[in-house]
């Protein structure tokens, strides 16, 4: 019987890879916390679950989680062009992701911009913003379930 070598490489794409999962986890439900959606059908009455009808602390985990996506997202991009360039290829489901995950951090950038104090946007561009940042989402969960079923990888091997 013969051990394998753990590859260091290896291992650091399984915990990216769960870091992301978990920190996409959190975004879409204290997305959805945001909303009153958890208070008006009940859900926030099942014990433990309380804390998603409490506004400030949604908002406050969703920054929280955005900080860490952006982490993640700026990691995967420098590592991808700096060190995996020649040996991985972004798919063509990859790049749809991407893009919608660019328009995804970019509105919700732009919103946050907004709830800065003296902020000047527009009541007609934030009405735009909160639309786009919506389904864009919605957008990006109907397609990661897609690639999800199809099998389909963001990257493949050169």
């Amino acid at each position: 019987m013969r051990l394998q070598k753990s590859n260091p490489s290896k291992i650091q794409n399984h915990l990216i890879r769960y870091f992301y999962l978990i920190t996409v986890f959190f975004l879409v439900l204290t997305g959805f916390g945001q909303m009153p959606i958890f208070k008006r059908y009940y859900i926030a009455d099942i014990p433990g679950f309380g804390w998603l009808a409490r506004f400030y602390v949604t908002h406050y985990i969703h920054y929280l989680a955005a900080i860490l996506i952006l982490a993640l997202v700026t990691y995967s991009i420098i590592d991808y062009l700096i060190l995996q360039k020649k040996q991985i290829r972004v798919t063509a489901s990859g790049y749809v992701r991407g893009i919608i995950l660019a328009g995804i951090l970019i509105s919700g950038i732009l919103l946050v911009i907004r709830n800065l104090e003296g902020s000047r946007l527009e009541a007609g561009f934030i009405i735009f913003l909160d639309a786009a940042h919506l389904g864009l989402v919605m957008t990006f969960l109907m397609v990661a379930a897609y690639c999800l079923v199809r099998k389909k990888r963001w990257v493949t091997q050169q």
